[in-house]
């Protein structure tokens, strides 16, 4: 008996997710997914994906692709993929060992879609039993199932509805854990009355809180939610939406934050799964995203912004790998995503880090007359004369310039600098930007403003 119950409890975790292709794949699949993954990984189990595609009108393979592609981006690989379309044979099996037993049965029915003809389905025999079963999230729950009445099971031998595929499926493929959102909750009773019905073990199930939009309905296409795929034409990193949907009803019970999927996969547990609704904050999303585009080795960030730049930025005049090198950090603090970035490279917002500005800023202060301002860029242009090129850096500019713009006041000697440079009345501080320039292209812009508005 003890090497029996040892034997049982050293079962491998096998966690699935479900999804039917009838649409794009959506945060709220993803997350189920990903809750899944990291269940079955911090346990050394397996995760499977299994196509829900016996919906053969509405399901689509280009659907099919961008569920599987999500997953890949995401990073939640599985172990298993199977397609409901081809495992026909096997539910047709089962479907006859239910009539067999006497707990199912063929019933001669009006069709609904075509009134006056009969159709035959199968209805599972129900006993109107009391259902109870501990959830892993809302402890235990017991339904009434007389009101469900004798229920359909399937159109036909071949043709299996959803609840009798589901549980065929999760005995065959040995699934131990179903977790899956709370709006399955009224569905686990009628499974639970199938598998009764065939003898076979009933999974552990944990029902996840739902993903809420702002006012706290369910969160929809029509209230705002994108599928992944369109999450990821707009720039944001496959870490960061990660790292975004596993915080979404889930709390470590830390300060921390920031996860990697390693991270995630040590840290996670059903036991810290809230069971109120989590909104969907985009906000939040942009928070996450900007601090895993930090996070991004050197070389990695500098290849998606130079990926997120258009090709007419490229071909600016003073564009160059080290140039952009210089102005990356500039780049990823005014954004939220590589898409932003893209957006504001197209409407000119970065020309000047590589062409000579045009002057859309007034280049005085204030009140300032104009001889002041272009007196001041002439004392900012001798005193970085004397800056060595090697070390012409934001705090070497500003310490050959700093003690002149207070005599003369700060906003008097920064601001006409900053135009020079910029062309702009909202740029990068003047001192930022004569290192990304370097001495040569900063002295040169200083100069021409000067002479210009002589």
């Amino acid at each position: 008996m003890f090497f029996l119950k040892k034997l049982f409890s050293s079962k491998k975790m096998v966690t699935r997710i479900a999804p039917s292709p009838t649409g794009l794949f959506h945060v709220g699949t993803a997350r189920s997914a990903l809750f899944n993954y990291l269940v079955a990984k911090k346990y050394g189990g397996e995760f499977i994906v299994r196509i829900e595609d016996t919906d053969r009108e509405r399901s689509k393979p280009e659907y099919e692709k961008d569920i599987l592609d999500g997953m890949e981006w995401l990073g939640l690989s599985w172990d298993a993929l199977y397609r409901q379309s081809e495992r026909t044979d096997i539910y047709t099996k089962y479907l006859k060992k239910l009539i067999r037993s006497g707990h199912a049965y063929i019933s001669k029915e009006e069709s609904k879609t075509k009134p006056g003809e009969t159709v035959e389905v199968v209805r599972l025999k129900n006993p109107g039993e009391d259902v109870t079963f501990t959830d892993q999230i809302r402890g235990e729950i017991t339904f009434n199932t007389a009101e469900l009445g004798d229920f359909v099971i399937a159109k036909s031998l071949t043709e299996p509805l959803y609840h009798l595929a589901v549980v065929v499926d999760d005995f065959e493929m040995g699934v131990t854990d179903v977790i899956r959102g709370e709006d399955h909750v009224s569905n686990t009773p009628r499974q639970i009355l199938i598998q009764r019905a065939l003898g076979i073990k009933q999974p552990k199930y944990a029902h996840i809180p739902l993903i809420l939009a702002s006012d706290r309905s369910k969160l929809s296409k029509r209230k705002g939610a994108t599928s992944i795929t369109e999450y990821r034409k707009l720039g944001y990193l496959p870490e960061a939406l990660v790292n975004y949907l596993a915080l979404l009803g889930w709390n470590p019970g830390t300060e921390k934050e920031v996860y990697t999927l390693d991270e995630l996969v040590c840290d996670f547990s059903l036991e810290q799964v809230q069971k109120g609704g989590a909104i969907f904050d985009t906000q939040k999303l942009n928070w996450f995203n900007k601090e895993h585009v930090r996070g991004l080795p050197h070389e990695k960030l500098l290849s998606l912004i130079e990926s997120a730049l258009p090709k007419r930025v490229k071909e600016l005049p003073q564009y160059s790998k080290e140039r952009l090198d210089k102005a990356s950090k500039v780049f990823i603090e005014r954004v939220e995503s590589l898409s932003e970035l893209t957006e504001l490279a197209e409407a000119g917002e970065f020309d000047y880090f590589f062409d000579t500005p045009k002057m859309e800023a007034k280049l005085s202060w204030k009140d300032d007359p104009i001889e002041k301002s272009t007196g001041n860029l002439s004392g900012v242009l001798e005193r970085i004369d004397v800056v060595p090129e090697n070390t012409f850096t934001a705090s070497s500019v500003k310490e050959a310039v700093w003690d002149f713009a207070g005599e003369q006041g700060r906003g008097s000697v920064l601001w006409p600098m900053r135009v020079a440079l910029s062309g702009k009345d909202k740029s990068p501080d003047p001192f930022e930007l004569s290192e990304i320039l370097g001495k040569d292209e900063t002295s040169k812009r200083l100069r021409d403003a000067y002479e210009n508005r002589l």
